[in-house]
């Protein structure tokens, strides 16, 4: 006769436990992307509307920081101990002057390498008597040191020398020879200024730290005074410094250079400019952000409205899956790595995409190519936890199924 166990005599009611049903990891991936595998085309279709927020958010943060790069380079290329000095406003609002000793006092300072001056001269010029005067520029003076202390550089001829500035020959900055019509020196052009023919000897190329040479045409003091009756009266200063006491001069310079009235002078650093256009990418980079989250949202509300259609398809899966020993935990992970799954593949397609046209514009703009790798990770990191978002009403919705009214067919 069989023994039965003491256990099942003194508890007789007392149920046999069914084993619990596990659900591996190997086996959670392949009913997670099963969805996704039977249905390619739904597949990269909803991918695509989260690939268009990543790439939008992957490029801009590639092209702001490739300009922002490029910048960089650009104001080490340019130097940041180049200062400019110019006369303010008095007490009453009018414009002041510069005292006509300032640059040799400037070149005293310790510190300063080179320095030199233009003044500003009240006339106009033009491509020839014949012309109106409508073009904006300006006719400067200056003083022949000008070209190596702005570190400046031709496109055509030479920049003024002690010979040349004596008699009257110009040269023109890059947006005044392009307003002038006059893009190389070819048959010998001259323009007219204050009634008087100036041969043009050069032409310079743009100065990003200057504009206001890139708008001027440029003679000799000595020339000016002779051809034009001008009196030299300095405007502006440039100068060079050591850039290990470039601020010490900055807080020297007003005092220096006007001791009477130091409140009338005004000192600015020209690389400051750029490094405020920077700021300015930057607002600018915050918006667009904005609006890539914003195709970002719009991408994650399609992954949920996917994954809610295909809960309503696979009702007769779920359902026999849950009678077969599934547990809602397990229907929840399965839609939830589906959800990701999908997610994070139209993230890893953002990101490419999102790279290349950072490539393309940066390369087009002559710009170094600067792509974050952080924002790489950024991308398909925001693209995953969207997805896993995006997927928990549907994996709720899913893993609360009856079984038997899952596999009961819709009539």
């Amino acid at each position: 006769m069989t023994s039965i166990p003491a256990t099942a005599t003194q508890h007789p009611h007392v149920e046999m436990q069914r084993p619990r049903s596990k659900l591996r990891a190997a086996d959670a991936i392949a009913t997670g992307t099963h969805g996704l595998r039977s249905r390619k085309g739904r597949t990269l279709l909803t991918a695509i509307g989260i690939s268009i927020g990543i790439a939008s958010m992957i490029a801009v943060l590639g092209i702001s920081a490739s300009s922002k790069a490029d910048l960089i380079a650009q104001i080490d290329r340019l130097g940041t101990n180049l200062l400019h000095v110019q006369a303010g406003n008095d007490l009453f609002g009018d414009a002041a002057q510069l005292p006509p000793e300032s640059p040799t006092m400037v070149r005293r300072i310790g510190p300063v390498d080179q320095a030199s001056s233009v003044s500003a001269l009240d006339t106009d010029v033009r491509r020839n008597k014949y012309v109106e005067d409508n073009n904006g520029l300006d006719v400067f003076a200056a003083e022949t040191h000008l070209y190596s202390t702005l570190e400046a550089s031709l496109a055509h001829g030479r920049f003024l020398d002690s010979q040349t500035s004596t008699i009257p020959t110009v040269v023109l900055g890059a947006v005044a020879a392009q307003r002038l019509g006059i893009n190389n020196l070819q048959g010998a052009p001259v323009v007219d200024i204050g009634g008087r023919n100036f041969a043009v000897i050069g032409i310079l190329n743009t100065l990003t730290l200057n504009p206001d040479i890139d708008r001027a045409v440029l003679i000799g003091n000595d020339a000016a005074e002779t051809f034009l009756g001008a009196e030299i009266v300095p405007t502006a200063i440039y100068l060079r410094a050591n850039p290990e006491h470039i601020e010490a001069v900055r807080d020297v310079l007003p005092p220096t250079v006007n001791p009477a009235d130091p409140n009338e002078v005004t000192v600015s650093r020209p690389s400051d400019a750029l490094e405020a256009r920077a700021e300015v990418d930057k607002n600018l980079q915050n918006l667009l952000l904005g609006l890539g989250a914003v195709a970002l949202i719009v991408g994650g509300v399609g992954i949920a409205n996917v994954m809610v259609i295909s809960v309503l398809e696979r009702r007769g899966e779920i359902g026999l899956r849950r009678a077969l020993g599934a547990t809602r935990t397990h229907i929840a992970t399965q839609f939830i790595l589906e959800s990701a799954t999908l997610a994070t593949l139209g993230g890893i397609i953002g990101t490419i995409l999102g790279a290349a046209v950072t490539y393309t514009y940066a390369t087009q703009q002559n710009w170094r190519i600067d792509i974050p790798i952080e924002a790489l990770a950024l991308g398909i990191t925001a693209a995953l936890a969207l997805g896993a978002l995006a997927g928990l009403y549907p994996a709720t919705r899913a893993a609360h199924l009856d079984p038997a009214e899952a596999v009961r067919p819709t009539t």
